[in-house]
């Protein structure tokens, strides 16, 4: 362009210089304000790596046959996963490189960990309905995964968009724990029973079905006695029955988004549960570093 055509055009140099400050904008939202050039936080993150471990250790357990085994891999990593958030806000070490680190040990821990266990336990014998059922769990865990880090400050923080994805973790791990303990003779065939499971949780986790997040529970301050009985009956019966509790808790949390969505939809009120932004872009907000991912997606 000549220099006559660029007076002619005296807007020109002003609006590219307009745009490119927007993009630079956006780029230094999406990368957050919390991340240091410097270096990264330890303690957190090596709680989250201890997950990953976790993970790593359930998907080698499976490969080996060792199923029961793996199952208790992955409830390790629940463990860590829901230790690394509160210790990165106790320490004041949150950080946006621990938001994405925890996302992607999230889904090697709670998508490819249990999907390869679910294929090798029972899905082998449906043959490419069976890996491409697990395919689908783990890539609608990613999809899960990611959009809660673009709209974890569009929603309402006492909801989450979809089911959790270590909550759809939980309910596999448990149902190898229940028919571990009750059986095969009294449950229903596995092998159909978990290539349903497997499809319905992928669907559940991309859905926008609400599910609570239990955030609102504040169990910091002082509590009535009652809380403590209720909570040290609780520790039994999750060491007496470890193997139904954790199914019938997981298995209760995945029907109540469904259950929730359908009583609001009879009584004709508003399923709009979420605070969304006009805005089409997704912007990231500080809300997503407070938790360090501790939320999950």
């Amino acid at each position: 362009m000549s220099p006559r055509d660029n007076q002619s055009r005296p807007g020109l140099r002003a609006r590219r210089r307009k745009n490119s400050h927007l993009r630079v904008t956006r780029i230094s939202k999406f990368r957050g304000s919390s991340a240091s050039p410097r270096g990264i936080y330890l303690l957190p993150n090596l709680v989250t790596s201890s997950g990953l471990f976790c993970g790593v250790f359930a998907i080698a357990q499976t490969l080996e046959g060792y199923y029961f085994t793996a199952a208790f891999g992955i409830i390790a990593a629940q463990f860590f996963d829901g230790l690394d958030g509160r210790i990165a806000r106790m320490t004041n070490t949150t950080s946006r490189f621990g938001v994405e680190y925890d996302s992607l040990c999230d889904l090697v821990s709670f998508g490819v960990a249990p999907a390869v266990l679910v294929y090798k336990w029972a899905l082998v014998p449906w043959g490419v309905w069976g890996w491409l059922a697990t395919a689908l769990f783990v890539c609608c865990a990613a999809v899960r995964l990611a959009r809660f880090n673009v709209m974890v400050d569009r929603v309402d923080r006492g909801y989450f968009l979809g089911l959790p994805v270590p909550a759809a973790a939980a309910l596999l791990v448990g149902c190898v724990f229940l028919y571990n303990y009750l059986g095969h003779s009294s449950l229903p065939d596995k092998r159909v029973a978990l290539l349903l499971l497997t499809y319905a949780l992928a669907v559940l986790m991309v859905s926008t079905v609400p599910y609570p997040s239990f955030k609102q529970i504040n169990l910091n301050g002082a509590q009535p006695l009652w809380v403590l009985v209720l909570a040290i009956v609780a520790l039994q019966l999750i060491v007496a029955r470890y193997d139904v509790v954790i199914f019938t808790l997981a298995a209760t949390y995945a029907a109540s988004g469904p259950v929730m969505w359908g009583m609001r939809r009879i009584r004709g009120r508003d399923l709009d549960l979420f605070e969304m932004v006009d805005s089409p872009d997704f912007e990231v907000g500080d809300d997503e570093d407070e938790d360090h991912g501790s939320a999950r997606g």
